[in-house]
């Protein structure tokens, strides 16, 4: 037999036993902006470096070197 102090009908109420309270207001937010930041960053570095690498394979076929 399992032994839990469960009472009344505590187990199937709607709302948490415990509140967090001490989490910031925005924390998720500002979190998913800089993770967002980050990746349109990191797609720019990359149109960027593909850039460079074309023009340095076709460059000089067009005459630039």
């Amino acid at each position: 037999m399992s032994q839990h102090n469960i009472v009344g009908s505590e187990a199937f109420d709607r709302e948490p036993f415990v509140l967090i309270r001490s989490v910031r207001n925005g924390g998720m937010r500002r979190r998913r902006s800089r993770l967002a930041l980050a990746f349109v960053a990191g797609a720019a570095a990359a149109v960027v470096g593909g850039l460079v690498a074309a023009l340095a394979v076709f460059g000089p076929g067009f005459g630039v070197s």
